[in-house]
């Protein structure tokens, strides 16, 4: 695909452009990690199939009245989804008058005519946030497509979805994208001088969205390297110095969610923008699990924690504050990494370049099997956390669980 805007996701383009030569399918599920470019990839598919050239070999053109619709975001046949709302899901909306960003009222403009008389699509962002209900009435849809209706979910976790939804969906997985392909795609765009585009290529951990909102953020970059600091800092606290430390770098976490939210706000077309309430799914939580070493199952907890993320302040909803558990625990992840790479003498590869003096000297200090242990409890929490536990108390059992060294 010559004008895609989708970076380093070889196979995927091949099939989709496949897609735009050939017979669309009527259901394509696009999975992988938050903020890998599922959503940039849906949007390179509608133009494909929204686009007028005449030369389907030059699909999408990205000069076409069809392409530039699809570019600002209101082309009349491309329709999009995507959680909102306290529960940041999609729902099926009411049987009657159901109400715009609801499946039924998705279903409703479907049964219209193509606007331009050509192909239309439909993409859902976020589509493992389909409660039960909009997925059984989405099944309906599936099964008795609509006349030219190509419809793409773009999901973390596809085991959210039902089987029988996955079943009638052609399946494309997305994958990390290499740090070096991240640190061209940021220069290019002129968003981050050679250094900068370095350090955000392996922050992101092979997610574009992530480093391009991290690169368009004023706080966020800085805000990481304090909650990174804040961790490291924590192997030389006692007990009580810990469990105020872990409030305060969950507040830190908070504001991290804010200035990344504000740095998504303008590269929404240009990126995977994952909902700013969902960052702590399930999908995320098993990847820590996966770098950690650590087992893929926990068990449910029930968050009945108060609103207030720590002390004073404004209070959070549940949603954000689980985000923000999720944000700090996957940072802690990276600095525990970071602490068995250093130990192995591996500076090239660490992740958190602000604390390459530091991470040495406590690597020295801290047992590997202890800190090998604690990753595997970070890998459990990730996901409890995900699975409701309530996230103040368990950040205040990894704070304690975290390995002591002397200062």
């Amino acid at each position: 695909m010559k004008h895609a805007l989708t970076r380093g996701q070889p196979r995927a383009l091949a099939e989709v452009d496949s897609m735009i030569l050939g017979a669309a399918p009527h259901a394509v599920l696009f999975v992988g990690p938050g903020s890998v470019g599922k959503t940039t990839l849906a949007l390179d598919l509608a133009a494909g199939l929204l686009c007028t050239n005449p030369d389907p070999t030059a699909r999408p053109c990205r000069e076409c009245r069809g392409c530039r619709q699809v570019a600002s975001g209101n082309h009349p046949d491309l329709h999009r989804l995507a959680p909102e709302g306290p529960g940041d899901q999609i729902r099926i909306g009411k049987a009657s008058d159901p109400e715009p960003g609801t499946v039924r009222n998705l279903i409703g403009e479907l049964s219209l005519l193509s606007v331009e008389g050509g192909a239309r699509v439909v993409v859902v962002e976020g589509a493992h946030r389909l409660n039960e209900d909009a997925q059984n009435a989405f099944l309906k849809m599936l099964e008795e497509p609509p006349a030219g209706v190509t419809i793409v979910l773009c999901a973390d976790d596809e085991e959210c979805l039902l089987p029988t939804v996955r079943s009638r969906c052609i399946r494309i997985r997305l994958g990390p994208v290499g740090g070096r392909e991240i640190e061209r795609w940021l220069g290019e765009l002129g968003v981050a001088d050679a250094p900068r585009a370095a350090r955000l290529g392996r922050l992101a951990e092979g997610r574009p969205g992530l480093a391009l909102a991290y690169a368009r953020s004023h706080d966020a970059e800085r805000l990481r390297g304090e909650i990174a600091r804040g961790v490291l800092d924590m192997l030389a606290e006692g007990r009580q110095k810990r469990l105020a430390a872990v409030r305060e770098l969950m507040k830190s976490a908070a504001a991290l969610e804010a200035a990344l939210d504000e740095g998504r706000g303008g590269v929404e077309r240009a990126v995977d923008a994952a909902p700013r309430t969902t960052r702590g799914k399930k999908a995320r939580a098993v990847a820590i699990a996966r770098d950690a070493g650590g087992d893929d199952s926990a068990a449910r907890g029930d968050d009945g924690g108060p609103a207030d993320s720590a002390g004073p302040g404004p209070k959070l909803a549940a949603s954000d504050r689980r985000a923000a558990a999720a944000t700090l625990i996957e940072i802690w992840a990276s600095v525990g990494r970071d602490l068995t790479v250093a130990s192995l003498g591996g500076a090239r590869q660490m992740r958190e370049i602000a604390l390459l003096d530091e991470l040495p000297r406590f690597a020295e200090a801290v047992s590997q099997a202890t800190l090998a242990a604690f990753m595997e409890k970070l890998a459990e929490v990730a996901i409890q956390i995900d699975e409701n536990v309530n996230p103040e108390l368990a950040l205040d059992v990894l704070a304690l669980s975290w390995p002591r060294v002397d200062a």
